[in-house]
């Protein structure tokens, strides 16, 4: 995965009703830990990672690269969103266009902040990138993620096998999907 290309980093924090989406800091490293470290939401990623094995390799401030997202709630951190170039993929149909991830604390599920904090990023990359197609890979399995990419106007492009398990390809073309103010769970 590479870059975004021509954009200015960081940007200035994305507001949305109840969200920031900002600049990882250091201050944000033990949520890093805690999501990686999660078996609940790496249910569908392959794993979780050995908590002691983050505590050692993780940097003081985690995720600091363009596309890197703090979802910020009230002042604390409850998720990622990742927006990173495709250069290389599984699928042909996916290299090269930007790639949408996500990862939020278990207890931050159920409330519709991924699905406003990823139509803030992908109205932000909108803004800065007009016309880039953006793609999502997601278990099949993992039903909010499928719910939550068709609620962002993302269309399936294939389905494949990868890491033992069925894997969904979706696209979705610039302003496909509703504004951050309109996409709520």
């Amino acid at each position: 995965m590479m870059d975004l290309g021509p954009v200015a980093w960081p940007p200035a924090p994305i507001r949305t009703e109840r969200l920031v989406l900002r600049e990882p800091e250091a201050r944000d490293r033990a949520t890093f830990i805690e999501l990686h470290a999660s078996p609940e939401v790496h249910t569908y990623l392959g794993g979780a990672r050995p908590r002691d094995e983050l505590e050692r390799e993780m940097p003081e401030v985690p995720g600091r690269r363009p596309g890197s997202f703090v979802v910020d709630l009230n002042g604390v951190m409850i998720g990622q969103i990742l927006l990173r170039r495709a250069t290389e993929h599984r699928r042909p149909a996916a290299v090269g266009k930007v790639d949408l991830g996500y990862l939020f604390l278990p207890r931050a599920w159920g409330f519709g902040y991924a699905a406003e904090a990823c139509a803030a990023a992908l109205d932000w990359l909108e803004g800065v990138l007009p016309g880039e197609p953006v793609v999502l890979a997601t278990q099949t399995a993992n039903v909010g993620s499928m719910r939550l990419a068709a609620k962002l106007g993302f269309i399936e492009v294939e389905r494949f096998r990868a890491w033992d398990a069925d894997q969904w390809l979706g696209l979705r073309s610039a302003g496909a999907g509703k504004s951050s103010t309109q996409v709520r769970a």
